[in-house]
């Protein structure tokens, strides 16, 4: 295995093998066999294309080729920053093929981001586009390369520069043998490497084996019932572990479905293809569905195909999972879980108490899931805690990185979520990040919670809930707020709804403000961070004047 990751024991590792949860395959054979099963079917579709699994696993594999002919090869780390283009996932299969692992960058990334995944990973190729909108990412390549001595090979999407090499060129000089180019890949060894959160700080480098990593697709695949008619879109990236394999793409490829690519996140060029196309799974956001229930784009178009909406990044309200059902005539699908490894999902013919309420339970019998106090103690049920859990898919720890490794695992290999969560049986209920709790003068005030009583308020369509700093209490709450269309809310007539449902009085927001979006992750998760600091700056202005 590739030196800086921890392999799981021997003993994990044979009772995963024993019990079957490990397949001995890489993840190109994902492709190959849905490629065996039906050559003809379509396998990516795009507003303007149709690409068959015979001609995604041809095009794959000639790119395999010309990769081993420009040198990259087996362990070899390759930053890939492509948006949801066809190219992703014919670049993505073929280093897969020859062994290199892409490493899963994001379009929004920038030079300092990047930068550090070029030094942590030692990528020795980038593949980009060349540039979206005003923004150029061959010119990027070129100042990157200046601090990286080990990349060494640029590919570009569209027009390369000087010294790049242009993805077209590749594919339009055909490689003597292109099955020549594969050499058995090792199961054991990594596949992907993934990015943790680093919202609060530059992310960790999360490696997953090509075992872990195929056993995690075909297991979110199995919770959403995928198959052979599975029509799945990917809205976003396609680079994030909630749409490349929880199931995403490589969920929708286990079981020969169909990956439909939207354009954008524009509701009316989504829901347009969703028609054309009818399509049966959509995976979301939070900030994604609530702008949806805020308008009627379910009366403008023929959405009869869609049979579940899924939610991953943040809890959706039960309000809002009801309203997705009542509106959309589809089941919610909650996804709950880490590119670390576990995932937890819903189940479609969970009763309304789990299937609204709840986050999910693991998608395999295997993972081992702990809900424990500060000191590390299991808490009984119902009680709430921070989630740890390790299994036959959650990674042992982070690459290259023994001190973050020595923090974020317990010593008998148990990796701490950061979650505050309560359990009922083997479903959880998540409340909210461990450091998302605000401390009001040493009560406690779970966000999770508060938000969901907020989200039934009728004036409201997205809510999040941070602490502002207080001289007396430490913290208190501050509830950011977009309101439905033509609506307005003032905190007196807010608080008054929450009494009304039996709220205790220290939970209740001290400050609203009304806003017209949040600042969002590229995955679309809230980025409290920056709201924190935005009421904590105003608070300092007015007292200031």
């Amino acid at each position: 295995m590739l030196e800086g990751t921890v392999a799981w024991p021997e003993e994990f590792a044979e009772r995963y093998r024993r019990e079957g949860w490990w397949e001995d395959i890489g993840v190109f054979e994902i492709l190959a066999r849905a490629a065996r099963r039906s050559p003809g079917k379509d396998a990516i579709v795009t507003r303007d294309r149709r690409i068959s699994y015979a001609e995604l696993q041809r095009e794959s594999s000639l790119l395999a080729a010309r990769l081993r002919e420009l040198g990259i090869g087996v362990r070899d780390r390759v930053v890939v920053q492509l948006p949801n283009i066809p190219e992703f996932v014919t670049v993505y299969f073929a280093l897969v093929k020859i062994g290199a692992i892409p490493v899963m960058a994001l379009r929004a990334h920038r030079q300092a981001e990047l930068r550090h995944f070029l030094a942590a990973s030692q990528a020795r190729a980038y593949v980009i586009v060349d540039r979206i909108g005003d923004f150029d990412y061959r010119t990027l390549a070129q100042r990157l390369q200046a601090d990286a001595p080990a990349l060494e090979q640029v590919i570009v999407v569209g027009e390369a520069l000087g010294g790049q090499h242009a993805y077209a060129s590749l594919m339009g000089e055909a490689a003597a043998d292109p099955a020549a180019a594969l050499a058995e890949v090792d199961p054991a060894e990594i596949a992907t490497m993934l990015l943790s959160g680093g919202t609060t700080s530059m992310s960790k480098l999360i490696p997953r084996t090509h075992r872990d990593y195929v056993l995690n697709a075909r297991l979110c695949g199995a919770a959403a019932r995928f198959g052979a008619d599975t029509v799945f879109m990917a809205i976003l990236p396609l680079g994030h572990n909630y749409n490349l394999a929880s199931p995403g793409m490589l969920g929708t490829f286990c079981y020969g479905g169909t990956l439909v690519l939207a354009p954008s996140t524009d509701a009316d060029e989504i829901f347009s293809l969703v028609e054309r196309e009818r399509v049966t799974v959509i995976a979301a956001v939070v900030p994604l569905i609530a702008a949806w229930l805020a308008s009627d784009f379910e009366t403008r178009h023929d959405l009869s195909s869609l049979k579940i909406v899924q939610n991953g990044g943040a809890r959706l309200a039960p309000e809002l999972r009801v309203r997705l059902r009542e509106r959309f005539g589809c089941i919610p699908q909650e996804i709950y879980g880490t590119a670390e490894g576990l995932i937890n999902m819903t189940r479609l013919d969970d009763p309304d108490e789990l299937l609204l309420h709840s986050s999910g339970a693991p998608v395999c019998e295997a993972d081992e899931i702990r809900i424990v106090d500060d000191d590390g103690n299991d808490v009984p049920d119902g009680e709430a805690g921070e989630l740890i859990t390790r299994g036959p898919y959650t990674i042992r720890g982070y690459y290259d990185a023994p001190a973050r490794n020595a923090e974020a695992f317990t010593p008998d290999g148990f990796y701490r979520m950061g979650d505050i969560v309560r359990k009922q049986g083997r479903y959880v209920f998540a409340e909210g990040r461990k450091k998302d709790m605000i401390n009001r003068g040493g009560e406690k005030i779970s966000c999770e919670e508060v938000e969901n009583l907020i989200f039934a308020h009728p004036k409201v369509r997205a809510v999040t809930l941070v602490a502002m700093p207080d001289p007396v209490f430490g913290e208190r709450a501050c509830a950011f707020v977009i309101a439905q269309p033509g609506e307005t809310l003032a905190l007196d007539e807010l608080v008054a709804f929450l009494r009304g449902q039996g709220i205790a009085s220290f939970k209740l927001p001290e400050r609203l403000e009304l806003v017209d979006e949040f600042p969002v992750s590229p995955v679309g998760k809230i980025l409290k961070r920056q709201l924190r600091e935005m009421i904590a700056d105003r608070i300092e202005q007015e007292r200031e004047r």
